[in-house]
């Protein structure tokens, strides 16, 4: 016990110093951590100070989700999280983990996240001296003729295993001291150590027929184990020539998968006796295991090994068969021989594809670089069998394979994403041996692409012009507006809204935020407002929110809703007109105003069905003139003409004016030119100040008019080419309005135009000019023009 104890104090020693070793390797270059420990280490036995090898703080190893994997293989190791510490978690059997492999390790995977690394711990697992020399049976028993035997003849016998490696697993043997036996080992390669004793002297049955021995085997390690078989050997008599094969140890290669039938070997045991005693027969010994006499038989006569199972490489590589050789005599003798099968790989595993720690969705910001998935892939085949090369397929996809440890890759992001061009990857890792013929194996891959707020809210047209009538009901929906976001989610739910600041414009239109619905919130008079412009803003909902904005012109539409009205009162004054007087004299002017526009403005006079006399008023001027010549004889007919003024708007409104005409002869005349010139005034010259008024009011509007029209031809010869080109020859519809009156010009896509206002039978190539021609009564009032290009 006290050696024991020794013994593990001297092996923690040396533990701590490959530890120290394995770790400044490991941090000259090798990108692994390395540990070891003995098998059957207790739970919690010290492993290695894990976080401070791979550098990360303990206070970090928490927050960043520090986890640990060990692939196919049980959780013989933990760490503890609260100080870094790799230590034994269960029992550890080096020979049920790695059989009787040299080098036996456990590899682990050590992930942290933000951001995502990985990294390899392989712990070497130490052979301790745990398993004793086992012999396969507790006794074995041997034949010897006597006398026919001579000294010095080797009798073989089946060795003891042992479970450990290396030294542990060295075995040497020793026999009970006695007179007639010794035992005798040689040593050669791992296949051919065979052990037998050796005789020294001949054998006499009638002095000694049975001899019992007692065999010990003692391993090489410290303390040493040991394990006893008893050999008992019966002396025979007789038959005193075994059969003897011409090798005592056969090798021989054969494929794996090689079919049932094949033949192995033929092996061929000579006897130098007669008759029954030099007839053969070929056996396995009793050491052969049953499994693989199921995969193997022997022809008891021919001595051929034939194939009767699976050949399988990665299950045995190497098969060691023990062969009986035994004549037929009365006291049978037999010859022993091993025959090594050597199994040769075949490509026939194809490689196996493992992905893990899948991060999904990607977000479409991932910087390049990124870790999207940990990808594993093996081949149970060895050799350049065994050796795998790795693709992405198909070609040209933003993310790349970067190799990380032997088989283990990292499947990160090689270009920048995009989720509006690709939402998704449909991918497959393809994994190809270097064998021949080659095999593969593929693992797929679904990698969405998650949305940021990266694409503002856009219109499909910079601005739109809609044409809305006046006098709409108050809240009427007069336009809808409609950005796109190419993003999903929040980050593509829309929202308009108008700056609530901008007054007065939002006494007169509101915008619904969720269907970007334009309405008008009362009534629009044209006489009071002929154009509204303003912008509506669209916000998506992501973080940050995005906007766009589109600019929105409301022209206001004229209606006929403004009768002609006839400033002052004729009655009041009436006409003296001084006889006689000629034909198609000029009595007076009748002249009215129309608050409309256009068509609606456009005004025509007539005498009303109850005037009768020897009158006319010009349809569109307004003067009233005689249609026939006047004499005395008509002195004492004073009459009032009832003038009837109509626009040329639907429904026609219209009004009257009444005109008071008193026929006068010259004596008459005389007398009221002597009132009027008692007030300085006479009709006369009231009647020119009037056409004065007149002319001077005509001229400047015609003035301004042309002062407009020019002004206009002059833009539109500098932006001909920008608008040709923005908009396209023949699409953009001119409306001017004025007090003067109206016109409008579509040139070819009046229906477009008609489609945006909301009016039905638009015509094409259309030109309507309405006059409304003003006179002194108005007083100097400035006039408005108002002229809009509207894009199509």
């Amino acid at each position: 016990m006290l050696a024991m104890v020794a013994w593990q104090n001297d092996s923690v020693a040396k533990q701590l110093l490959q530890l120290i070793l394995l770790h400044a390797a490991w941090m000259m270059g090798s990108g692994q951590l390395h540990y070891s420990v003995p098998e059957e280490s207790q739970h919690g036995t010290f492993v290695g100070r894990i976080a401070q090898d791979l550098g990360l703080e303990v206070e970090e190893l928490v927050p960043r989700m520090f986890r640990m994997m060990s692939k196919g293989q049980e959780d013989y190791f933990e760490v503890n999280v609260q100080n870094g510490i790799l230590f034994v978690n269960s029992r550890i059997d080096r020979e049920e983990l790695c059989a009787k492999n040299l080098e036996c390790a456990v590899h682990l995977e050590v992930i942290v996240d933000k951001p995502l690394r990985v990294f390899h711990i392989e712990v070497e697992i130490r052979d301790i001296n745990d398993n004793a020399p086992i012999f396969s049976a507790s006794e074995q028993i041997l034949s010897i003729a006597e006398f026919i035997t001579a000294p010095g003849t080797r009798f073989p016998l089946e060795g003891a295993s042992d479970a450990d490696i290396g030294t542990n697993a060295l075995l040497t043997y020793k026999l009970r001291p006695n007179d007639y036996f010794i035992v005798e080992q040689k040593t050669g390669d791992q296949h051919n150590k065979p052990l037998a004793i050796v005789l020294k002297k001949p054998l006499d049955r009638e002095e000694a027929p049975v001899h019992r021995l007692s065999l010990t085997a003692t391993d090489g390690g410290k303390p040493e184990l040991t394990g006893t078989v008893q050999l008992v050997i019966n002396v025979l008599d007789a038959n005193d020539n075994p059969p003897v094969f011409n090798q005592s140890v056969y090798k021989v290669t054969l494929m794996e998968n090689a079919a049932t039938g094949t033949l192995v070997i033929k092996l061929n045991a000579t006897d130098l006796d007669e008759g029954i005693n030099k007839e053969i027969s070929y056996s396995f010994t009793n050491h052969v295991p049953l499994n693989i006499q199921k995969i193997f038989t022997i022809n008891s006569n021919t001595g051929e090994i034939i194939v009767n199972g699976r050949i399988d490489f990665e299950d045995i590589s190497v098969y060691d068969l023990q062969i009986v050789a035994e004549n037929k005599g009365n006291l049978p003798l037999s010859g022993h021989c091993q025959v090594i099968i050597e199994v040769l790989d075949v490509n026939d595993n194809a490689p196996e594809v493992s992905v893990s720690s899948l991060s999904v969705p990607v977000p479409e910001d991932s910087p390049l670089g990124t870790v999207v998935a940990l990808i594993s892939v093996s081949d149970r085949d060895s050799g350049t069998n065994g050796q795998v090369s790795c693709s992405l397929w198909p070609p040209g996809l933003p993310f790349k394979l970067a190799s990380t440890f032997k088989n283990y890759y990292s499947l990160v992001v090689s270009e920048l994403l995009d989720r509006e061009q690709v939402a998704e990857y449909k991918l497959m890792v393809m994994a190809q041996d270097q064998g021949v013929p080659p095999l593969s194996a593929s693992g797929s891959l679904l990698v969405p692409i998650s949305d940021i707020n990266d694409n503002a809210p856009t219109f499909a047209q910079p601005s739109y012009t809609v044409f809305v009538k006046e006098n709409n009901p108050p809240g009427a929906h007069i336009f809808t507006v409609s950005a796109s976001d190419p993003d999903v989610a929040e980050n593509s739910l829309v929202s308009y809204w108008i700056d609530e600041k901008l007054w007065p414009l939002t006494s007169y239109i509101s915008v619904h935020s969720e269907s970007g619905k334009v309405y008008a919130l009362q009534p629009l008079d044209y006489e009071e407002l002929k154009l509204l412009e303003f912008q509506v803003r669209a916000k998506d909902a992501g973080l940050p929110s995005l906007c766009g904005n589109v600019t929105i012109q409301v022209f206001v539409v004229d209606e006929n809703d403004n009768a002609p009205a006839v400033p002052g009162t004729t009655e009041e004054n009436p006409i003296l007109l001084v006889l006689p007087m000629g034909s198609g004299h000029t009595v007076g002017k009748i002249h009215a105003l129309d608050a409309d526009s256009g068509y609606n403005a456009w005004l025509r006079y007539e005498l009303h069905e109850v005037t009768s006399g020897p009158w006319r008023v010009g349809l569109y001027s307004g003067e009233i003139s005689t249609i026939r010549p006047l004499d005395e004889a008509e002195v004492s007919r004073s009459q009032n003409l009832l003038v009837l003024v109509k626009d040329h708007g639907k429904p026609q409104l219209s009004t009257t004016a009444t005109l008071s005409v008193s026929l006068v002869t010259s004596a008459q005349a005389i007398k009221t030119d002597t009132r009027l010139s008692r007030t300085g005034e006479s009709p006369k010259s009231l009647v020119d100040n009037v056409n004065v008024y007149l002319i001077i009011a005509i001229c400047s509007v015609s003035s301004l008019f042309l002062l407009a029209v020019i002004f206009y031809v002059a833009l539109r010869c500098r932006c001909q080419a920008k608008e040709a080109m923005v908009y396209g020859p023949g699409t953009a519809t001119l409306v001017c309005a004025s007090e003067v009156g109206s016109w409008s010009y579509s040139n070819r896509h009046s229906h477009i135009l008609a489609g945006v206002s909301g009016e039905a039978g638009a015509k094409s190539d259309l030109m309507v000019f309405s006059p409304n021609i003003p006179t002194s009564a108005d007083n100097g009032k400035q006039q408005d023009l108002l002229c809009a290009t509207v894009s199509i």
